[in-house]
């Protein structure tokens, strides 16, 4: 088995919710050889430093999240795409720790496959901008060519966020508007949440 690290102890000692959930996901997880870490607050487990799971609990369930999901061959049809903009996460929910154990060999072999792929070196394939940029930004993309060179720099996670919250808005003036606030935000090389 490996090494249990004492953050996740803690992090566990200290759940509100889903807490023998969490210890039944964790015991399935550890004999894999992943490095057990805590991560955003939550149980993460990695190969070589690349993130391969992560243990985490929503109010209607708690799930075990696979970074790299999108790559498993899920022949049993349980992973779940949290939204339409997720590229690469797949999850699996689990309302009590009953579901768990009955799906503890399935999981293990999920685990197994997501280790194997990770040693393969697989990746998903990102879309760049699968959004199209919202006429507002674009026209002052435009208009503006130093904002233009400082959108086009930023990582394309933060290009996609803006796009995102930007064409979220339903009515042009709103868009126009949030496209304005953040002009500033984006020369600097700022994503939405930094």
């Amino acid at each position: 088995m490996n090494r249990m690290n004492p953050k996740v102890d803690g992090y566990l000692s200290k759940a509100k919710k889903w807490q023998e959930e969490f210890e039944k996901l964790r015991m399935i997880i550890l004999p894999s050889g992943l490095t057990e870490e805590l991560k955003w607050g939550k149980p993460c487990y990695t190969f070589q430093d690349s993130n391969i799971l992560i243990i985490q609990g929503f109010k209607e369930y708690c799930a075990l999240t696979f970074c790299k999901g999108a790559l498993l061959r899920d022949p049993k049809g349980i992973l779940i795409q949290q939204t339409k903009h997720v590229q690469a996460a797949r999850k699996i929910r689990f309302t009590n720790v009953r579901e768990i154990v009955n799906m503890e060999s399935i999981l293990r072999a999920y685990i197994h496959e997501a280790i194997e792929a990770e040693k393969a070196g697989l990746n998903v394939h990102f879309k760049k901008n699968p959004e199209p940029i919202p006429e507002e930004l674009q026209n002052k993309l435009d208009e503006i060519p130093a904002l233009k060179t400082a959108f086009e720099a930023l990582t394309p996670g933060r290009q996609r966020g803006y796009i995102l919250y930007f064409t979220a808005a339903k009515q042009s003036k709103t868009r126009e508007a949030r496209v304005e606030k953040w002009m500033a935000q984006i020369r600097n090389g700022k994503g939405l949440d930094d």
